[in-house]
């Protein structure tokens, strides 16, 4: 869980945001993907359950809820859904967990909660759930013993001194304790071989007797402090190296991902393989969405470079914004246009994308966070379609125009845009695990990849500046294209595209058209 605010943009220093892009990186040879790693080509869907759908009218979505509209989610295209904390917790988000082994029975029971998992796997969807493992709440049972006394069974499942160190100590009824978010949320003691073994235990009975198919790992790099430092210790990395082994022994197919805050593709690469199956990339988020806020590709153009460089194989997660961020609309005031071009970066770019529920449909929301984690927009009903009493919370400002039920009706919609660049990725494999390679485009407006698999070739083509665009041309130096000459499919844009014309050096100075609209996407199949 994020208590820094994100930076709006992350300044990526190595490319000037007037210069078109260097040396393009060599590809690796496409990485063998291993059948069982369903997430390689999944969409997944995050989903605040206090806020998506109320079924029994007290205000706050519930299991059911999400039942109720799995038919949406799966026209929509979501292969897999991320819940946000589902255990009991004092507070409204989760974050605090006061029972390990028990559902938030604001959402409902622990039979909605499977017939939730039934209903999805009947439509071949996977869930997977928030885990909070770094810490608890203060009110769970084994804090509160542990704070009572010193002899406590308990006592060092959390992290004590006698007097307060430096840093996020807070005083307890016998010592001090170590909570690295405040003090509701004391730091378990992953030193104590106890406290390991009760989190295989919970992480067995979720995968197991319960019936996920995976966690969202919180704060994963605060799991272990070592010699004063706070975050991805040695040690961190030595438990998790643990940690993925017994989950995978528990169940092969599980998926666990992990949230790092600011990752990019360096710190990534440390994380998967032996410990995590997926990453955020947060260097690749503000790339997409620093480059679409200031129309120039340097930011998206830089992240992609060190994607080529540290992670070849795109072995990690991509988004727009998440529950701890400003919402996309917001971060672009509006602006319809731009978030259908940060949506098309996600869904065109490599890696597993996910979707904030109700970006789709052009949700806004600032912080604090309860406004950004507001009830999802259903209708221009009373309360959004959201409930039919008083929602937990306001529904946000415009919800009459962006809403479900208006935006399905309309085939220029923001979500009919997801919906068609989703099942788009789903039907190109190219588009889902492909190769990557960065086009030079002579015009810092403009971006363009090719993405490869086997003998599938897609060009993206993106205008980033709300004016037209004549002062540009592709150029790729491959011998992955095949030489000859021939007119592109179009697979996504309004566009009849001129031939192509592929060399013994790749390609050179190719323009799809004449002149590039404000805006324009373009998604072209080479044959």
């Amino acid at each position: 869980m994020l208590k820094k605010l994100f930076p709006a943009l992350i300044l990526l220093s190595f490319l000037s945001a007037c210069a078109s892009p260097s040396p393009i990186p060599v590809p690796p040879t496409q990485a063998s993907i291993n059948p069982d790693a369903w997430w390689r080509t999944a969409v997944f869907y995050e989903i605040f359950v206090r806020s998506y759908y109320d079924t029994n009218g007290n205000g706050i979505g519930d299991f059911n809820g999400i039942t109720a509209k799995l038919d949406y989610l799966q026209d929509l295209g979501i292969t897999a859904l991320w819940l946000m904390p589902i255990h009991p917790s004092p507070s409204y988000h989760g974050y605090d967990v006061t029972d390990y082994y028990a559902v938030n029975p604001e959402y409902g029971t622990m039979d909605d909660f499977k017939n939730l998992l039934a209903e999805a796997h009947k439509r071949d969807m996977r869930i997977i759930i928030d885990l909070v493992i770094n810490h608890t709440s203060s009110q769970h049972p084994w804090f509160v013993d542990a704070n009572a006394s010193l002899e406590s069974e308990y006592r060092n499942y959390y992290l004590w001194a006698d007097s307060p160190g430096a840093g996020n100590w807070h005083q307890g009824q016998h010592g001090y304790y170590y909570g690295f978010f405040w003090d509701g949320m004391p730091d378990l003691n992953y030193t104590n071989p106890t406290v390991t073994a009760a989190m295989y235990k919970i992480n067995d009975y979720w995968l197991n007797e319960v019936g996920v198919d995976g966690f969202r790992i919180d704060a994963v790099k605060h799991l272990i402090e070592q010699d004063g430092k706070l975050e991805n210790t040695p040690a961190t990395h030595s438990w998790l190296k643990d940690y993925n082994k017994t989950y995978e022994e528990s169940n092969p197919k599980s998926y666990t991902i992990g949230e790092v805050y600011g990752a990019g593709s360096s710190v990534i690469k440390q994380y998967t393989g032996t410990e995590l199956d997926h990453i955020f990339n947060f260097e690749m988020a503000s790339g997409i969405m620093g480059s679409v806020r200031g129309g120039a590709n340097s930011g998206i153009v830089s992240a992609m470079k060190f994607a080529l460089m540290d992670m070849p194989d795109f072995n990690y997660a991509t988004f727009l914004t998440n529950h701890d961020q400003n919402r996309v609309m917001s971060v672009f005031n509006g602006d319809v246009e731009k978030a259908k071009t940060a949506a098309f970066l996600l869904l065109t770019l490599p890696g597993t994308p996910f979707i904030y529920y109700g970006e789709e449909i052009g949700m806004t929301g600032v912080k604090p966070d309860e406004d950004i984690r507001l009830p999802m927009q259903w209708s221009g009903e009373e309360n959004a379609g959201f409930t039919t009493d008083s929602p937990w919370r306001g529904i946000s400002p415009g919800a009459e125009t962006a809403n479900v039920a208006v935006e399905e009706a309309d085939s220029t919609s923001l979500l009919n845009h997801y919906k068609t660049l989703i099942h788009l990725r789903e039907s190109n494999p190219a588009l889902q695990m492909g190769d990557a390679m960065l086009l030079e485009t002579g015009n810092n407006a403009v971006f363009a990849l090719l993405r490869s698999w086997g003998n599938e070739h897609i060009l993206i083509v993106l205008n980033l500046k709300d004016e037209p665009i004549t002062d540009y041309n592709l150029s790729l130096t491959t011998s992955a294209l095949t030489k000859g000459s021939a007119t592109p499919d179009v697979l996504f844009g309004n566009i009849r595209p001129d031939q192509i014309h592929i060399t013994d050096n790749g390609l050179s100075n190719y323009r799809p058209s004449a002149e590039l609209e404000p805006h324009q996407r373009m998604i072209l199949l080479l044959r």
